[in-house]
């Protein structure tokens, strides 16, 4: 197959880019990287070779002789690549944009704080025990979600625009997985648990869903 995926089943930028692929119907081998087992499988010399940066996801279409990392960038190359009624980044600039600042709060703000190697250096480097690093996660997710819920309520409908699957979405629903396994009381977030439950009941994102993948634990 020449799409293949490398990723780690409860990585949130992984599960973007599975969500994506389904939504976009791209057939692809999912290659699972163990973050934890072994030391970390990312920092094999095999998959470093792929991926310097010791981070999943990493994408490779062979057929058009590409590798790439960073799950906004590989949603938007299949967005782009893969033609098909649904788009997953409006084509009017204006709501692209609106689009691209909701992905980025998540995706940029909110998740690198909750990354597997920020938790490893807290409990290594500053001796913190497991619920300092609950804690820890479930306070930015918090701060994130607080300004989220807001923004929604200008322009949500259905899915966080409107109703049509967005970007928006995509990222949405992986921090969304997060905030529960760190706690985060989601009563206070009636839009974005309503936003992600209907997205749930998509089959694309049902799919995609770390518990449904191969390497789940």
């Amino acid at each position: 197959m020449s799409i293949k995926l490398y990723g780690y089943w409860r990585s949130t930028a992984s599960y973007r880019v599975r969500i994506a692929l389904n939504l976009k119907g791209v057939e692809y081998e999912y290659v699972p990287v163990h973050l934890v087992k072994n030391g970390g499988e990312q920092h094999s010399s095999e998959y470093t070779r792929l991926n310097p940066a010791h981070l999943v996801p990493t994408f490779v279409d062979e057929d058009a002789d590409i590798i790439l990392n960073q799950s906004l960038s590989i949603i938007e190359y299949l967005d782009e690549r893969y033609e098909s009624e649904r788009r997953l980044v409006p084509e009017h600039r204006t709501e692209r944009a609106r689009v691209r600042a909701l992905a980025q709060d998540i995706a940029c703000d909110i998740q690198p704080l909750g990354n597997l190697r920020v938790l490893n250096a807290l409990k290594g480097n500053f001796d913190a025990t497991q619920d300092d690093v609950a804690r820890w996660a479930s306070r930015w997710i918090t701060l994130g979600f607080d300004g989220i819920e807001k923004r929604l309520q200008t322009q949500a409908g259905k899915y966080c625009f409107d109703f049509d699957v967005t970007l928006a979405d995509i990222c949405l629903v992986p921090q969304v997985y997060n905030a529960k396994r760190f706690g985060v009381d989601m009563s206070r977030y009636p839009l974005i648990d309503k936003i992600a439950k209907n997205c749930n009941e998509l089959s694309e994102f049902e799919k995609a869903k770390p518990e449904n993948q191969i390497d789940a634990t």
